[in-house]
């Protein structure tokens, strides 16, 4: 392998690596992103309307229909609270950052695979002349 195809693959690995970081840091803020939609999802929250007590809320993931329709029959407050927009959205906010971090470090790792790979061939040709 000449000196400026070894200058040229060791540069183009390093592009690939940096891809393949990149995909890992939109990840990452995928994975954040989660988590804050299971908190949002899972935990207990207090509502106050400002004239009365705070109100405690059960998660909106443990909260059957049957119960939300008695609360609020009841005259509960916490069925109309809850914040399916929000939730809705930070989820609907992770899948760009999901698909664009997965083709990013897909294409990072397949790169660096490949110009491995290449180079291996080309060693084991010259090896074999």
């Amino acid at each position: 392998m000449t000196q400026l195809h070894l200058v040229y693959d060791l540069d183009f690995r390093e592009r690939a690596g940096r891809t393949k970081l990149w995909g890992t840091v939109l990840l990452a803020v995928t994975g954040l992103l989660w988590v804050w939609f299971a908190v949002l999802l899972f935990t207990p929250y207090q509502f106050d309307d400002g004239y009365s007590d705070p109100v405690n809320c059960d998660s909106p993931f443990f909260t059957d229909r049957a119960d939300a329709n008695e609360a609020a029959a009841k005259g509960s407050s916490c069925v109309a609270e809850r914040d399916w927009p929000e939730l809705l959205a930070v989820l609907g906010g992770s899948v760009p950052f999901a698909v664009t971090g997965a083709v990013l470090y897909t294409t990072g790792a397949i790169s660096k695979r490949i110009s491995e790979h290449a180079a291996e061939m080309t060693r084991l040709k010259e090896a074999d002349a």
